[in-house]
């Protein structure tokens, strides 16, 4: 840097003078041009690391509000951390800024490899999820004082100027990566191929601002080796894209633990049909497996019981000509509500496209469900149930006598509005005088916190609750990290319902003129009553949209 005397920097009103510096291959306007659309282009890059930790963490640690807030409040600490570290490296800022991008592409671009390689083959993703955040976000934090200095070494300016015009091509780039990721990145590549590409576009930008415009700060010695890094980074980056179909390949099969039948990807979601054995019916059929985002949604080897606890009780309790199935995209529970005779119709609303168009696709599936979802009587409709429930007083229908709630749980799920006061408010509106609603609430026996807040989220809305909870996976259900596995506190592990009517709770039972269960019995139900009321955990407020209870 050029130095000047205090009299001949200061300008009118003690800003310094507009002055070009000596040793740049461009004049001083083209070269701070080219500066600030290289913070452009870093900016959109580190935008998408981010919200590739975020995605990853929400698909491989569960997508709640605990899991985002850690990554990016992580990732935000450590932003402070690097502009503190980068003030050591302004002396040679040149060189700094371009081993910083040279580092930050390849972490950034191979953490969405990394993170689901850790996932498949050791099982764990939070602490490497942790740990990419804090690396990630010192890197980034460290941009702004090197571009800070090197800006300067363009053209000296009063540091308020040029702190607004890299903070403007900052935010600019981070819009524009923001907007990308889920519309361009997310739908072309996927999160893996996306972040390659993306830390390749990033060294090689990083280093032809250095080499082209900032040569003459470094040796002929780095130079050299700021190139050759900035290149085998690149070179490995892109070559990286090339193995990605095997590499998820090799991973879905140490996750799924069977023969991957089917695996798509909608709304940012990867949902996986998997094929693992014969099922523990005995039928000698293969079994099948339904992961999203890899976790368990469905095992044939167990499903049976779960979808007739869940929706047998309601049945019985009253009339049930007209019903409304909210989720079961797989078409599961809709079959057993279809072995009722007196079904005139029945409404689906599923959340995601794809399960349903798999679940129709599938041979396997489309057995297991025995092709429910083309049955005349139903009619399926895809989008947010929330939205859905909410805009019912408007669509001219008639109330529903059943309305059975086949949703992750709101432990598991990325949207907890479904398990809102507000959502079950919605819902009541849309019953019958002596209709019913079944939700599935999470095991009560390993998350008791979470099913009690959901029945008193439920009685929140002017329902009466009839709590019950029936045996959880048998041993040897379908294999991958999303699996059941019975909880560290020694508590068994079951599947929780409720079971909710105006003024009262519905009795549980069978209902003695339909269809014979296989999987459970009216002894079943007695049981599952007393074993849901042993983990009552009382006086727990409900969850509300403005403040959801549940814990991540």
């Amino acid at each position: 840097m050029i130095e000047t005397s205090a009299s001949a920097q200061a300008g009118p009103a003690g800003h310094a003078p507009h002055r070009a510096t000596a040793g740049l291959p461009v004049p001083a306007g083209v070269g701070r041009f080219l500066v600030l659309a290289a913070v452009f282009v870093c900016a959109a890059c580190g935008l998408v690391y981010e919200l590739v930790l975020v995605a990853m963490g929400s698909h491989l640690a569960g997508g709640s509000v605990t899991n985002t807030s850690v990554v990016l409040s992580v990732m935000v600490f450590a932003m402070g951390l690097g502009a503190l570290l980068a003030k050591r490296l302004r002396v040679r800022a040149a060189a700094g800024f371009g081993a910083v991008e040279a580092l930050l592409a390849l972490v950034g671009g191979g953490s969405a490899m990394a993170l689901y390689g850790c996932f498949a083959w050791f099982g764990g993703s939070r602490a490497p999820l942790i740990g990419f955040a804090l690396v990630i976000g010192v890197l980034i934090g460290a941009e702004m004082p090197l571009l800070m200095t090197l800006i300067q070494r363009i053209r000296r300016q009063d540091a308020g100027g040029a702190v607004a015009d890299l903070f403007a091509a900052d935010y600019v780039g981070a819009l524009v990566g923001g907007l990308a990721f889920p519309f361009l990145l997310l739908p072309l590549l996927g999160q893996i191929s996306g972040a390659l590409l993306v830390g390749a576009v990033n060294a090689a930008v990083g280093c032809a601002m250095v080499l082209g415009l900032f040569r003459g700060d470094l040796s002929r010695r780095a130079r050299r080796a700021l190139l050759l890094v900035n290149t085998a980074i690149t070179v490995l980056l892109i070559a990286g894209t090339t193995v990605v179909g095997p590499f998820e390949q090799a991973a879905r099969r140490a996750v799924y633990g069977g023969e991957v039948r089917s695996a798509v990807t909608t709304d940012g979601r990867r949902i996986v049909l998997v094929e693992n054995g014969p099922p523990a019916d005995g039928t000698g059929r293969r079994g099948v497996g339904l992961f999203v985002d890899g976790r368990l949604r469905m095992c044939s080897r167990d499903e049976r019981r779960y979808h007739e606890a869940l929706v047998h009780p309601a049945m019985a309790a009253g009339p049930h000509g007209r019903v409304l199935v909210l989720g079961d995209g797989d078409g599961l529970a809709l079959r057993e509500v279809l072995r009722h005779p007196a079904v005139g119709s029945v409404t689906l609303v599923e959340p995601d496209a794809g399960v349903v168009g798999l679940a129709r696709a599938d041979a396997l599936l489309g057995r297991l469900n025995r092709h429910s979802l083309d049955d005349p009587r139903v009619r399926v409709e895809t989008g947010d149930v929330f939205d859905w429930l909410r805009s019912w007083p408007e669509s001219g229908r008639q109330p529903y006598d059943v309305i059975v709630v086949d949703l992750p749980g709101p432990a598991s799920a990325a949207d907890p509005r479904p398990y809102s006061q507000e959502f079950f408010g919605l819902a009541g509106r849309a019953l019958a005088g002596r209709g019913r609603l079944a939700v599935h609430a999470g095991p009560p026996g390993e998350d008791p916190h979470t099913y009690w807040t959901v029945e008193a989220t439920v009685r929140s809305a002017g329902l009466g609750t009839t709590p019950y909870a029936v045996d959880g996976r048998l041993p040897g259900s379908c294999a991958g990290p999303g699996h059941t596995r019975p909880p560290e506190s020694g508590r068994s592990a079951h599947w929780g319902f409720v079971l909710a009517a105006r003024d009262a709770g519905p009795p549980l039972g069978l209902p003695p003129d339909g269809p014979r269960p296989r999987a459970v019995g009216p002894e079943d139900l007695r049981r599952a009553a007393a074993r849901a009321a042993a983990d009552r955990v009382a006086g727990l407020p409900p969850s509300t949209l403005t403040r959801p209870r549940y814990r991540g």
